[in-house]
């Protein structure tokens, strides 16, 4: 590392003796109490104990505090933890698309004007998550897309949706469809010899968008459905989610793959050598390996069959470090200047910790979408592996597992600063089963106590927080009637210390909350500088921390 990123100890103000922790519970937001609300219906005295005293305060977790269009755009977990990592506010994925569609830079991009000239002759495919949850993706992106590529001379294009059920109502694909259809038909009427169809589908948690290695088979599944034309056959995407619907209760986001076929039988979107694909997701942990599975000459984490060679692009790059994909339409942001990069620098060392569906998080994520160690001499990265199970049947996830590896890290006296997620608020929350998150928020209390009486002996600090909301509202009303809510929210996050140094140095040396306005996570990476014994990095969103 630099002497650009040297930090500046801290006047007057010393380090504790014992480790700093950060506490990021996924999906923990703050909302009014009531019975839709997981996180005040649970047994939590813990947590209440630690968001009610001196040393806490609420942070902003959505909209433009953590970089997106606006404030009507819930957070999520990848800007969440840039944010917490970076200690600043980079523009986000969704509104890096906006803006590259507005300017029109990116349909003058080689990599568009490339996968134009593929299609030309053959068809050009559009595959991502189907809703306006603008998370992962958003329909107006789609749509934007779909008419470019009409007015560029495509005139056979096919769209592979992934139901979403998550980042919106949790029964909402057919509306979804329905609107895109309306798109479609406008394009196949408006325009001489275009045919523009939708081909493929399924649900967001059973096909195509696994993350993290943690189920390649739902990856295959996606990927053989939307290439190979394997799946159940329907006549179109309304018949099948209609069909499924009918078949069970499950939420979108667990209905079956699915294929469209013709009146001869025959898929309407198999994809073929000289064929061009777009995945439209903006967002990078889910379309990595569907990606890898689209563009790897030598991919063989499971059989592809007779592999097309299609013309791939994402939206964006989705692993800058692995270089997946390797075509993109939309520069992602540059995040430089993490607080893992100062800290590396000043030779602190450090662990991360979460099972597999958060550990992108407090990893890739946390580092500015950067893929490895910073200093592996200097960290140490621990991924306890995920169930394969819907989260809401086991509702402690393995939070209990993270919680006994960090002890043993931080009694270890190897390391001076630590971060663990634990997922199940917001994991088990997506499932919409309100008694289930509740569980999981009363195991996150018992190990939030575990964890608080170890720093305790050790004289350390713990700082809790969120990366945003969504246990906190597990219920809407849609059209009169209460209805499972499994997306995220608009909530607001907490902020809490607990400072477990020496009862003599705490009075030396105390704390306190600093009223700063629109303070948001960004605002948490200069506050660790400061319990760590340094000063904020320049740049950086100010400390939550003042002298006492």
């Amino acid at each position: 590392m630099g002497s650009s990123l040297s930090l500046r100890p801290l006047a007057d103000r010393s380090a504790p003796t014992g480790p700093v922790l950060l506490v990021i519970a996924d999906g923990v937001g703050i909302a009014p109490e009531g019975p839709s609300n997981a996180v005040t219906e649970a047994a939590t005295p813990v947590l209440d104990a630690l968001t009610s005293g001196s040393l806490s305060t609420e942070l902003l977790a959505h909209g433009v505090a953590v970089g997106l269009p606006s404030d009507d755009d819930m957070g999520n977990s990848e800007v969440g933890h840039n944010a917490l990592g970076a200690g600043r506010v980079f523009d986000q994925g969704a509104k890096l698309v906006n803006g590259a569609i507005a300017t029109g830079s990116l349909f003058d991009s080689a990599v568009w004007r490339d996968a134009i000239a593929a299609a030309n002759g053959g068809t050009m495919h559009f595959l991502g998550l189907h809703s306006d949850g603008n998370v992962h993706s958003h329909t107006d992106h789609l749509y934007e897309l779909l008419e470019r590529a009409v007015v560029d001379g495509v005139t056979r294009l096919r769209v592979h949706i992934l139901h979403d059920g998550r980042d919106v109502a949790a029964r909402s694909a057919l509306g979804y469809i329905a609107q895109t259809e309306q798109v479609l038909t406008k394009l196949n009427e408006g325009h001489a010899g275009v045919d523009a169809r939708i081909a493929s589908g399924g649900g967001r948690m059973t096909i195509t968008m696994d993350r993290y290695d943690a189920d390649w088979p739902m990856v295959k599944r996606g990927y053989d459905a939307h290439t190979h034309g394997v799946g159940r056959a329907f006549a179109s995407a309304t018949e099948a989610v209609e069909t499924m619907y009918a078949e069970s209760d499950a939420g979108d986001q667990y209905l079956d793959e699915f294929v469209v076929v013709g009146d001869d039988g025959q898929p309407v979107g198999a994809m073929a050598d000289g064929d061009s694909v777009i995945m439209f997701n903006f967002r990078g942990d889910r379309a990595i390996e569907i990606s890898r599975a689209y563009e790897e000459a030598d991919f063989d984490v499971f059989d592809r069959g007779v592999h097309p060679d299609v013309f791939y692009a994402g939206m964006l790059q989705y692993d800058g470090d692995a270089l997946v994909p390797k075509r993109y339409l939309v520069e992602p942001p540059a995040i430089d200047r993490t607080i893992g990069e100062y800290l590396c620098a000043e030779g602190v060392t450090s662990f991360a910790i979460s099972e597999t569906q958060k550990f992108g998080h407090v990893t890739y994520f946390w580092n500015g979408n950067k893929t490895g160690y910073l200093d592996e001499a200097l960290e140490t990265y621990v991924e306890i592996p995920s169930d394969n199970v819907e989260f809401n049947t086991t509702p402690a996830m393995k939070v209990r597992e993270i919680t006994d590896t960090t002890i043993e890290m931080l009694r270890s006296g190897e390391y001076r600063f630590g971060r663990l997620n634990f997922p199940s608020g917001d994991m088990v929350g997506h499932t919409g089963d309100l008694g289930a998150t509740i569980e999981a928020m009363v195991v996150i209390d018992e190990c939030l106590a575990e964890l608080i009486s170890v720093i305790d002996e050790l004289g350390g600090v713990l700082v809790f927080t969120a990366d945003h909301g969504n246990a906190d509202i597990m219920y809407t009303e849609v059209d009169g009637q209460r209805m499972p809510k499994t997306s995220h929210t608009l909530s607001p996050v907490a902020f809490a210390v607990h400072d477990g140094r020496p009862a003599d140095q705490v009075e030396a040396e105390p704390w306190a909350i600093v009223d700063v306005a629109d303070a948001g996570l960004a605002n948490v990476a200069a506050t660790l500088a400061n319990l760590l014994g340094y000063e904020a990095p320049e740049g950086y969103e100010p400390s939550l921390l003042a002298p006492g």
